[in-house]
This record gives structure tokens, sequence and C-alpha cells, in this order.
């Protein structure tokens, strides 16, 4: 009886050694082909990047007196154009520049347009107003058409239901930490397809729900909610299929992801986001981030020192020894994390490294 006991203890140490080497090289052979299938999109497809402001400035071309005619008497042609556009008009001291100040993109846009024509053409009253901005309005919709269906046609798919393509459109003059909705969304469809061919699913479905994934953001300053389920919301009132509405709204884990395809919109998302050279911000805002991680880190117990490094892609905690024990220290490192993602907004990802080390010194004499 205890020969058989020993030999089934054996057995069973046997099968649970055996069944590990088994998952850690499965583990390390799946870790190596998503390097690969990774590795290989971006090397195939690389953007150049696109970066704007929140204002636009206009040139006067040397016009005598432009200014003064801008304003207008009792300041009445700058009123009725910031009241056409809802942009704010900034005329200064600055030579030949009226400067046009507005967080609408698209509003700013029509607003630099109309300026424009109007310093043109010389002819500045309230009813000429009108009529410019309502012109170039007009003007501006069909290049956020134009500009749809271009995207549409790079990617090889189908149209587009014509509301999805004109907001799908409006993205053009949308950003994210500087980096253009449409062009992100472009290259996000082209990844998600290369990797969708590289792992043999449906690649046209792939770029659909790679060009739509963002669309919700063109949409949120009108209905409340986050953009990736308002838009799944939009793109199913419009005839998508359920495929690319899940893989939409499940970009940001806010829902599970139902097929590949919505993984690979996923991977795709977070890719174009985060390589080097993606996504800026200002310095101001730069700088807040880089401090507010710092003080997170240093908001724990047991913390001695706290480092934003890599250009605020990794924030390096050193604890005391004596406090925290290797476990509690990897406890720590995920209670930072979960703080990150609760308070603070960032482009890509953020590795949280926890240091404990222990140095003991004696000296020989």
């Amino acid at each position: 009886a205890r020969l058989l006991e020993e030999v089934e203890k054996q057995s069973r140490k046997d099968a649970a050694d055996l069944s590990r080497h088994i998952l850690d090289e499965a583990r390390a052979e799946a870790e190596t082909e998503a390097r690969r299938i990774i590795a290989t999109a971006m090397q195939r497809y690389a953007a150049t990047q696109r970066y704007e402001l929140t204002t636009a400035s206009v040139a006067l071309n040397g016009t005598p007196d432009i200014k003064g005619r801008i304003i207008g008497r009792d300041g009445r042609n700058i009123r009725a154009f910031e009241a056409a556009t809802g942009v704010t008009v900034l005329i200064d001291d600055t030579p030949g520049t009226v400067i046009l100040s507005g967080f609408d993109p698209v509003r700013r846009e029509i607003a630099r347009r109309s300026m424009e024509i109007l310093i043109s053409d010389g002819r500045i009253h309230p009813t000429r107003i009108e009529e410019v901005v309502k012109q170039v309005e007009q003007d501006i919709d069909k290049a956020v058409r134009e500009a749809a269906d271009q995207a549409v046609y790079e990617l090889g798919l189908h149209p587009l239901h014509d509301e999805a393509a004109m907001v799908l459109g409006r993205l053009r003059f949308r950003h994210s930490y500087s980096q253009n909705l449409l062009d992100h969304s472009i290259e996000v469809a082209h990844l998600a397809g290369l990797m969708a061919a590289e792992m043999g699913a449906n690649i046209q479905v792939a770029r659909r729900a790679g060009l739509l994934h963002d669309i919700g953001k063109a949409l949120n300053h009108e209905l409340e909610g986050s953009h990736a389920l308002i838009g799944a919301d939009f793109l199913k009132q419009h005839g998508e299929t359920a495929e690319v509405v899940n893989a939409v709204a499940a970009h940001h884990d806010e829902v599970p992801p139902e097929s590949l395809v919505a993984v690979l919109v996923s991977v795709a998302d977070a890719l174009s986001a985060s390589r080097p050279g993606a996504r800026s911000e200002s310095m101001t805002h730069y700088l807040k981030r880089l401090e507010n991680l710092e003080r997170i880190g240093r908001s724990f117990p047991g913390v001695e020192k706290c480092y934003a490094v890599q250009a605020g892609r990794e924030l390096r905690v050193l604890v005391s020894p004596e406090a925290l024990t290797d476990e509690e220290a990897e406890v720590l490192a995920r209670r930072i994390v979960r703080k990150i993602e609760e308070e603070l907004q960032y482009p890509g990802q953020i590795r949280v490294t926890v240091v404990r080390e222990k140095r003991i010194t004696q000296f020989a004499k």
C-alpha cells in the first residue's frame, strides 16, 4: 500500500511538472508569435502625423486699416463674426495677424476660412459675414464627406451609411493629444487588417472596425457616455454588423470582446496611440502629468523615493526593505497602477516598477 501511495505521489508530481513545462512552453511560443505579428504589422505600415493647436492665425497681408474694419464701428463686425462662428477673435498689437481661438476644431476651421475670404474681399459688415460663414459651412460639409469617402476608398471598404460617413469625416478636424483622429483611425484600420491577415481573421471586417472605432469622438459632445459605447450604438443604428459594433464598443474594455477582430482593433489602437511621435502634449500639461505620477507613487506608505522616467512612460518606485516584503511590494505595484488608471489621463501606457533593494556594507580593516 505504501509503495502504491509513493508511486501515486511521484506520478502526480511528474504530471504537475510536465503540465507546468507544457504551459510555460506554450506561453513562451504564444508571446513570441504575438510579438512577431505586431512587429510585422508595424514594419509594414508607418504613417506621418500632423499636429494642431486650439488656435489658428490669419495673415492680414499688409492691408491698411484692416484690423479696424474687422472690429467695425463699436465692435459690431467682430461681434457678428463671433456670433456666426462661435469662435473668439483676438486682435492685439501683433502686426499682420489675427488670432482665432476655439476648442471646436470644425468651428475654428470655418472661422479661419471665413476670415480669409472677408479679408481678401474687403467687404466686412454683419450681413456679408453671415453670407460668407454660411457658404464656408457648406464647403466644410463637402470636405467632411470627401475625407470620409477617401478613407473608405483607401482601405478598399464598402461605402458607409450617409450619416455615418458625415460623422466619420468630422474626425478630420479633431485631435487627441495632437494626433489627428481620422489619420489615427486609418492607421488603426491598416494595422488591424495586417494583423488579421497574419492570424487568418476577416481582413475587411478588421479594417472597417478599425476605421470606425473612434467615431464616437465626433458625437460625444452631443450624447452622454463614453465615445466607445455611443459610437457603437450609433453604428448599430446605421446598419453596421454585430461584429463591427462589438469591436468598437470593446476597444477600451468597457464591454468584453466577442471576436478576434475586437481584440485586434484594441491592440491596433494601442499601437497607433503609443508609438513614439504619434501623440504630443503641451509642456505645461506634460510637467503636470509627471508631477501627478510622482505624487501618486509617494502617496503609499513604505515608499522612499519615486521618479517619473522615460518621458513619463515609466514610474520607478523605491521602497524601504524594512517596511515592505517582496510580496507586499508586488501588491503595491498593482495598487499604484490602479490609482494611476483612476486619476490620470495619458497617451499609451505607463509601466510601474517597484524596486525593493537591501544593501549591507561592511569594511575590512
